[in-house]
Order: structure tokens, then sequence, then C-alpha cells
């Protein structure tokens, strides 16, 4: 019996199996689709629990009622279907777009033939003891359509008790207005080459598709904030040195009624994380938003980037959804039943022990059930479609701790060693790409989530990478907090060299570290060095904001901007010459700001939209970022494979890095234990590494005050040149020097006065 299959049985508490699971993708085939002749449609949907089920087809999205509908019938595992001949739905006025929603009753709501929408027949309870909350009144979106007819609020539909249960909604009918999924017919549209780059030699840039281009007057103002309008950046990110662009989530999310009210902003959900389906591609970032259009879009914007090399990165929200959890801490009944909640809410969300409630492990809602069988059989299927049909390279998964959860209901625990959790599944089904590169899924985890032991950086199992939380951490505390928080040397050259006590410890290697100093969530790079507190109540278009960590381990640097331009080229240097992955968000290069706002989530707003008009000063820092990822990627000994080796105690062994003091003696372990040094050297043995530089040396300057660094030997017949240092003569343009012409600086022993708080880049020549 196929793995799958068996998960499929076990529906109701049966022992997991302890190998993890391969097997076909959507080997149910669930979903609404046409046969090869588009002769027939055929319709198949998921409930271990509902005793009736309805596929309800209409003509329009919204106004008008069903043209037809059709009983399905439950066959194995839980599936239900329905097959309907097209010539059938064409005489009932269905020849056009095919919409359809679903409508399912189970032991909470009996079905009776009398039941007529709007009425009560057959209520029983909002929730049963075991958690079921069936309401027939409330159409319900397939999980597997491939996409969705608009959001369920809208400018012109804005009332979004249709969707809710509980005695003052429940009787509510939410058919003629709710979301419906679109029948669409298979296309072969190309989305080029896919790239086979080895992960380790990526330069991530994590942007919104949507605020790319909102604001690019280059682009054709129709295209602007659209899958079209991303694609025509391409060109861009690749001469900036762009290997992957991670976009914010792009599924289908609640986003149509984003802007109308700027004064009461709050509510809105600009960054996308409250996805309403695994499947579609948001309707609101498609130029063309006819049936199919979505999708065709999408591809093409993916075949913009792989044309140019650029993988395409997707952010992915399995641990929650957009139906939210309870509409009060105490009110038990009234919930969204917009999807699966209706069709199997315990199958598909993690419940409180007693089933009332929802568990949250997330702040918004409660958690998606990921160690549920069924549940993980659409986080797979998903991510394969958008691998697979819409030819995305891999994807970062937000609040991932939430995926290693090892129970369903009343409890969370995660465990990176059981074999049935969805990280594991993800791997085996979903097989990452090798470390050389080749074919395969890269796969990034947000490792932490809310509560428990879900703070996890570190902790992932073998083929994931990892948002590392400490390296941006440890960064910043150096770089802002000196005197007021303890960071050792030690703890630094940890973090340059690729953290390998947080990654060596399971095999896992450099580059499942990606290092970023800045994220979408939190302060932009700019800010990170210019305010001291974040400042979120603003008024439109730079808040109001709610929300937002109040411990940035930021700095104004005393208001000089000078100093705050150095401290943005100091923590752009380090992260583009520390191993690890570098991610660099969208804008940070050309140091964009929010005037202070660190939680700008629902601002679809100008501001907080790319700007592509830059003064001087954006100008030369981005040259300055785009020089230094020219310089790391001409460089492999900066993305070692493995991590940097050096000679034994008997001086046996290759060495591939030294770390120095400041008067050019070797650091020691007194040294890197020494909470009272904020000096650090090393020299990467490029020979050792495949790298035309026979050696690069990188120093960085934590006091406030020059330091004097004694320069160590650069190869025989060599002398050290500058590429970089992100002091004050880096003010202006070639702050970054090309190959070729770089600064002399002299050899062993010279000595280089390094200004405070600043990082020299040598290679030797």
């Amino acid at each position: 019996m196929p793995f799958r299959s068996i998960l499929l049985a076990c529906l109701f508490g049966c022992a997991l199996l302890a190998q993890p699971a391969v097997a076909a993708i959507n080997a149910s085939q669930l979903g609404a689709s046409y046969d090869a002749t588009q002769a027939n449609v055929t319709f198949k949907v998921y409930s271990g629990r509902a005793t009736h089920i309805e596929v309800f087809l209409y003509s329009t999205a919204t106004g008008t009622a069903e043209k037809a509908r059709y009983v399905l019938t439950l066959g194995s595992g839980g599936v239900w279907s329905t097959t309907v001949a097209t010539s059938t739905l064409s005489g009932l006025g269905l020849g056009g777009t095919l919409y359809y929603g679903y409508r399912a009753w189970g032991p909470n709501w009996t079905y009776s033939t009398t039941w007529t929408k709007g009425s009560a027949v057959g209520f029983v309870a909002d929730v049963d003891a075991n958690g079921n909350r069936f309401n027939p009144n409330k159409l319900l979106a397939d999980p597997y359509a491939l996409e969705l007819s608009h959001d369920p609020t809208t400018p012109t539909m804005n009332n979004g008790t249709i969707y809710a249960s509980g005695a003052l909604y429940r009787n509510i009918d939410s058919g003629t207005s709710g979301p419906k999924g679109i029948v669409l017919v298979a296309d072969t549209q190309s989305t080029g080459t896919k790239p086979t780059r080895a992960f380790k030699d990526d330069i991530v840039y994590e942007a919104h598709v949507r605020g790319l281009t909102m604001n690019d007057t280059g682009i054709s103002a129709a295209y602007r904030g659209t899958y079209k309008g991303a694609g025509l950046k391409a060109a861009y990110l690749a001469g900036l040195g762009v290997t992957a662009v991670e976009f914010l989530p792009v599924q289908e999310t609640q986003n149509d009624t984003n802007e109308l009210d700027p004064n009461s902003d709050v509510g809105d959900n600009y960054w996308g994380y409250m996805t309403l389906n695994y499947f579609a591609p948001d309707r609101r970032f498609a130029y063309d938003k006819t049936a199919g259009g979505p999708t065709k879009e999408f591809k093409a914007m993916v075949k913009s980037f792989h044309d140019v090399g650029i993988k395409v990165l997707i952010d992915v929200v399995y641990n929650h959804t957009g139906e939210g959890g309870a509409w009060s801490p105490t009110d038990t009944t009234t919930y969204n039943v917009m999807g699966m909640r209706g069709l199997d809410n315990p199958t598909y969300y993690s419940l409180t022990t007693d089933k009332q409630n929802s568990w949250d492990n997330t702040g918004v809602g409660g958690n998606y059930n990921t160690h549920n069988p069924i549940a993980q059989n659409l986080i797979v299927d998903s991510l394969a479609y958008w691998r697979n049909t819409l030819g995305v390279d891999g994807y970062r998964f937000d609040l991932a701790s939430v995926l290693g959860n090892t129970c369903e209901h009343g409890c969370y625990n995660f465990d990176k060693m059981d074999a049935a959790n969805a990280l594991n599944r993800i791997v085996a089904e979903l097989p990452p790409r090798p470390a050389a590169g080749g074919t395969g899924t890269d796969l990034i985890a947000e490792p932490w989530a809310i509560g428990g032991n879900s703070y996890q950086v570190g902790g992932f199992p073998s083929g994931w990478s990892e948002w590392n939380g400490m390296y941006r951490d440890t960064v910043r505390s150096m770089q802002n907090k000196l005197g007021s928080t303890v960071v050792t040397p030690g703890q630094m050259a940890s973090r340059f060299a690729g953290s390998s006590d947080l990654y060596g410890d399971d095999g896992r290697k450099p580059w499942n570290s990606v290092n970023f100093m800045t994220a979408h969530d939190g302060f932009t790079l700019k800010d990170l060095y210019s305010c001291n507190s974040k400042n979120n109540g603003q008024a439109w278009p730079f808040g109001p904001s709610d929300g937002g960590d109040d411990n940035n381990n930021s700095w104004d640097q005393g208001s000089i901007a000078a100093d705050q331009r150095k401290a943005a080229r100091n923590g752009m240097a380090l992260m583009l010459v520390s191993a690890g992955v570098p991610m660099v968000v969208g804008g940070d290069e050309a140091l964009r700001s929010l005037n202070c706002n660190n939680n700008p989530y629902n601002l679809d707003s100008s501001a907080n939209w790319l700007g592509w008009t830059w003064n001087t000063d954006q100008t030369n820092f981005q040259a300055f970022s785009k020089g230094l990822i020219a310089f790391r990627k001409a460089h492999p000994a900066l993305r070692p494979v493995g991590f940097y080796s050096s000679v034994d105690n008997n001086g046996n062994g290759m060495e591939q890095l030294r770390w120095f003091k400041p008067d050019g003696n070797v650091a020691d372990t007194t040294y890197f234990n020494d909470s009272n040094s904020h000096a650090l050297a090393w020299r990467i043995d490029g020979s050792e590494l495949g790298d035309a530089a026979s050696a690069i040396y990188i120093a960085n300057n934590a006091w406030s005050a020059q330091v004097n660094f004694t320069l160590p030997w650069p190869g025989t017949g060599k002398s050290w040149y500058r590429v970089t240092d992100t002091c004050t003569w880096a003010e202006g343009a070639g702050q970054v020097r090309a190959p070729g012409a770089e600064d002399a600086v002299g050899g062993e022993f010279a000595s280089y006065g390094l200004c405070g708080r600043g990082t020299l880049v040598l290679i030797a020549k």
C-alpha cells in the first residue's frame, strides 16, 4: 500500500509510521480539473468527517445565484467527488469561465433535504465536542483551487460577517458574495530554464511584488505593482548582482480592500501573511485579472528572472491561514467558516484539548495542523505545484517551527528528529538542492514562532537552511550596543565564519546560514543606524502601524549623518564577506528609509513601496552595495561549501582561515573570550579554496576610535591591496575598487589605521 494511501487512511489518530512519506504528488487528484478533451470536469475534495457535500456552480464570481449544484460521492480515503459533462454545463448557462464552491454538512449540522440557503434546518451546534464546524450556509473555497475569483471582502462588499458562525451570523448565506474557485484549462506555458546554481553562491534579494514597482516611473503605469512589472526589474536585479529574488507571499490573501481608508489603515494586509489559498497566485498582483490571467502572468514573470539567471523564491505561510481564529478570546462559537474549517476543522487546524478553540503559536489566530498527514498532503502538493507548474526554485517558510510540531491538538512540541513532522516530509518529497548545485529545491526556514520550544535557530533538520537570527542580533549588538551589550571576538568570529556552532553539529554547512542584517519585518538598513527606537504611530504614508519589536539593537550614531552612512556600509560589508548566504532587503542597497517604522505590515503606501529616484548619497550607497556584491561573487573563498579548516595543535592540516588581533598576532582562546576586546581580523587563504586571489584579509574595528592593524603575510612576492574600507574616504563614488584598480597598502607587518566602527577588505596581489 503506498505510504500516502496509508496516511489517507489515518484519519482519527492511528499510529504514524516511523519513516517519512515518499509518494506521488496529489495522488488523489484533489481540486477541479477538465479531462484531456475538456469533455468533462471532475471535482474532488477531502473531508474525513463530512456526511454530505455538494458543489455549487456559478457563471459569475459575484452577484448571481448558482446555476447548478451536484452531490458529491464519498470514495476511499475521505475523498468526495463528482464528474459533470461540459455539454451539460453549457446547457445550463455555464459554458464560459466556471466558478465553484462547496457546501458541507456533518455531525454538528446534519443534512436535510428541506434545508434552504440561509436557514437553520439541521443545525445542532456551531462546534461540537469533536471540533467540527460544518455550516452549509457558508460557501467553501476549495483548498486545491488553482485560482480564486476574488477576496472575501472587496471595495463593493466589505461585510465580513457573512462568513462567520455563531448565533448572530450562522444563518447568513455567503454564496452570492463569497470567493469561488476557478476551473482552469491546463497550459504548457514555459517558465524558462531553472538555474541550478548552488545555494552557497546565491545573493538573495527580498522584495514585495507590488512594492517593487509601484513607484517606478520607468515602467508603464498599468504594469506597476504586478507580476508583469516585477519581471521588468529582472535586468536591474541582475545588474546589481542578485542571483535569487525572494518574494513576500504571493499566494492568494485578503488585500483587495487595502488603501480604502489610509487614516485607519492598521487593518490592511500589505505583506500578505494571511493565506486564503495555497495554490492560487494572488489576483491583485496581476495586470491580467481574467480567469487564468494571474497564473499565466506569474509564469511569465518567473521566465523573465530565469532568462537572466535569477532564481525565484517565494515566502510561504503554512503555519496559519487567512480563516483566522476566534473573533473573541472567550467565544468558542464565532469563527470564520470560509474553506478548510468548514470541510474538516480538526484535520486542517490544531485545536485546544477540548477541540473548542484554536491552538496558537503564531499570534494571528491559530496553528495550521502541520502534523496531520492530510494537512501535510496539502502543504507538499501546493509546494510541488508552485515548483513544477509555476516554476519557482525554492521557498522561505514563515514561522517554520510550527512545521516541526509533533502533535495535533492540545499541545505543541518541536522535534526535528520526528520523521513524521512536516519538515522532514517536505525534505523527503521535495529533495533539497545538492551542495554543489544541480536540480533540487532551496528550503529556507524562519526558525522561530511564539511560545513553547519554538525558537530553533540552528535547530532544524538536515536539508534546511535558516534565517540566522543570531547573526543579525550579534552583528547589530557589536555595531550599536558597544558598552551596554557583551559581544566577544569569539562570538563575532563564529558568525563571520558561517556559524559552525549552529549548523556544524548535524552535518549542515555554512550556506545553511542565511545571514541578514534586516528583513521585511523590522527596520530598514538605513533606519537601523538612524533610529534609536521605533516610531510606528506616524500619519499616512509612514504609518500608523501597530506592534513591532521594542528591542531592535539600533542606534542613530549620535544623529551624525556621515556616521549613519558609515554604519550602513559597515553592516552591508560584513554581511557580504561572511560565510553563509547573504540576504539583502529590497531598497536597502540604496538606503531606503521608513522614518523609523519597524512594522509596516499594513502600509500599502507610496512610502512602503521601493523608491527609484535616489539622491547622491543613495546613488553612492547603491554603487557600494553593487561593488561588494560583485567582489563576493568573484571570490569563492567567501562562499565556502564547508566550514573553514585550520591547522591542528601539531601544525597539521590545511589552514583556510586564521584569526588575528590588531597587533598582528594570532588570536587565541583568551582573546576570543575577552569581552573587553572589540577588534578582529581574519585572513582567508584563497589558494586553498579555488580562489584567484591567493589571500583575502578582512579587519573589523568595533571601537569608537581608530585602531591600527598590523597586516599578516600576503603570500610570497605579493602585497596587500585595498578593495574598500567603510570609513570616511569611502564617501562618494567608487567606494569599492574594481579589479585592477585596488589601492596598494603594503606587505607583511605594514600598518593600516582603521577608523572607529569600520571594516577593511584587502586582497593579496
